[in-house]
């Protein structure tokens, strides 16, 4: 028997892959497609909008003709005007209700060869949906080469849209949209490279020809339950005697539920690490991810590069400490949710899972000079002895070799990029067998700067600009309210 696999290159079957419990999120959807909305899903890169759209389709296809087509592959030419992207529309559409209950004869009136233009397009949806209720999804619609004719299209499906509300027309009873960026983003991006302008081949583009969509508020990211629900039936295969709830909590708490580095971690454990389903497992997952090449880590890079203002804003958050207020208008905020990077932690912006946070600041690291110079002449060996980390040597030889580069010309620079120096200081010890995690918070806004996982044991340092004896003692008592706020009891005093 062909047994389940963790799928990590596309779109994932229930009979051929293990997948989270996405049960929830599709009767949501759902809820959605029955009061008749339209509306986007938009998620970065392998967010699992794909094998959404293909589980919707599976579970509503006895209520509703689930036409599901993508825009994937299609040729610049196919967008180039309407007369060329009408009949491949009307294809693209009569492909997929092939693979509906809908009759034969139903499937091919969908081609008409007198439909040239959006508005006898128009006219021929209008017949096809009279007495149907077709649900439209268009997966990668941000692939499209000319947006400005996909605009179009959408106006005219806002117009029907707005029209059946006032019982004057018949269209599609639902329009799902799914893709990295919002079609106003889209519109924005045209309109600044002086491709979009308010007439177009004898049409009007509203100013947002998609805002009739409504919120999509679905978290699409795996909860620690809907990833112990994979779990569990890949136990009842293997029988490995996992402990389901820790192994889940683990896992969620380096992805914080991002999909695809859910079913990596996983695809590592089974195939790689020998079905540790432990923590250390878990860990050890990880550490093979951020010495890995993949498809998503390779877009994380480009995005950073393509963006400097999001290369630095991410830089000073992670590198240089600073606090970031989240304020989604503000585009750079907007542009780093948009990718997967950021979240909403009590109204500051904080990145998004402790994978990216590890990726980025290794990435930042090695862009960087410093990470290039002689660490004091301390080897590995010095500071790791039977696989245990010797922290305390390795801060006293970091004050050597701070003490060492530090001049009076430096001192602003050494200030702004302290944690830098350090972390650049501090890799080439622990790279490939362990973590630092950057700016742990706890609820009551209490943050540590630096927390190290080495083999089994974890180190708190906090990062403090010398300012006298009494500064250091309150940075002490700090540090010992972190460990306190870290103990099963608070109040325990040690």
């Amino acid at each position: 028997m062909h047994m389940k696999e963790f799928n990590v290159t596309g779109l994932c079957l229930p009979e051929e892959d293990y997948m989270a419990d996405i049960s929830d999120k599709i009767k949501k959807i759902k809820e959605m497609i029955d009061a008749r909305r339209y509306f986007a899903i938009n998620r970065a890169r392998q967010y699992g909008k794909t094998t959404t759209l293909a589980t919707l389709e599976r579970t509503l296809r006895e209520d509703y003709l689930m036409v599901s087509i993508s825009f994937e592959g299609l040729g610049d030419e196919s967008f180039a005007a309407p007369e060329a992207f009408c009949p491949v529309f009307m294809e693209l559409v009569q492909r997929a209700l092939r693979l509906t209950p809908a009759e034969e004869e139903y499937c091919n009136a969908w081609s008409d060869l007198e439909v040239k233009d959006f508005v006898s397009l128009r006219r021929h949806i209008t017949k096809m949906c009279e007495g149907k209720k077709i649900v439209l999804m268009i997966d990668e619609v941000d692939k499209v080469s000319n947006n400005v004719v996909f605009l179009h299209f959408l106006s005219m499906l806002r117009e029907k849209f707005l029209a059946r509300k006032r019982n004057a027309d018949y269209t599609f009873h639902s329009v799902i949209l799914a893709g990295v960026y919002d079609i106003k983003n889209i519109k924005l991006k045209l309109a600044s490279e002086g491709l979009l302008t308010l007439q177009s081949s004898g049409n009007k583009i509203y100013n947002s020809p998609w805002n009739i969509a409504a919120d999509f508020e679905v978290d699409l990211s795996f909860s620690p339950a809907e990833i112990a629900a994979m779990l569990s039936e890949y136990e009842s295969d293997y029988k490995t005697g996992m402990n389901i709830h820790t192994v889940s909590e683990e896992i969620y708490g380096f992805t914080n539920g991002y999909p695809y580095l859910v079913s990596r971690i996983c695809l590592h454990i089974d195939k790689k690490l020998g079905k540790d389903w432990t923590v250390n497992g878990v860990q050890d997952a990880v550490k093979i991810m951020l010495t890995e090449n993949n498809t998503l880590f390779d877009d994380v890079f480009k995005n950073l590069e393509n963006s400097r203002e999001l290369y630095d804003f991410i830089h000073a958050l992670l590198i240089e400490g600073e606090v970031k207020h989240f304020f989604i208008h503000n585009p750079i905020v907007a542009e780093g949710v948009r990718y997967g990077f950021f979240r909403n932690t009590d109204g500051r912006v904080a990145i998004s899972n402790r994978i990216f946070e590890l990726l980025m600041t290794d990435y930042f690291i090695s862009k960087d000079l410093i990470s290039k110079k002689k660490v004091n002449g301390v080897l590995k060996r010095d500071v790791v002895h039977n696989g245990r980390f010797n922290m305390e040597l390795c801060l006293l030889k970091f004050s050597e070799h701070y003490a060492e580069i530090f001049n009076s010309d430096d001192i602003e620079f050494l200030e702004k990029h302290g944690r830098l120096i350090f972390l650049s200081y501090l890799k080439p010890f622990i790279n490939g067998e362990g973590f630092y995690h950057i700016e742990s918070q706890f609820t009551d806004m209490r943050r540590m700067d630096l927390v190290v996982d080495y083999g089994r044991e974890q180190f708190i340092i906090e990062l403090k600009i010398w300012r006298g004896e009494q500064y250091e003692k309150d940075a002490y008592e700090q540090l010992c309210g972190y460990l306190c706020g870290m103990c099963i009891i608070p109040s325990c005093g040690t």
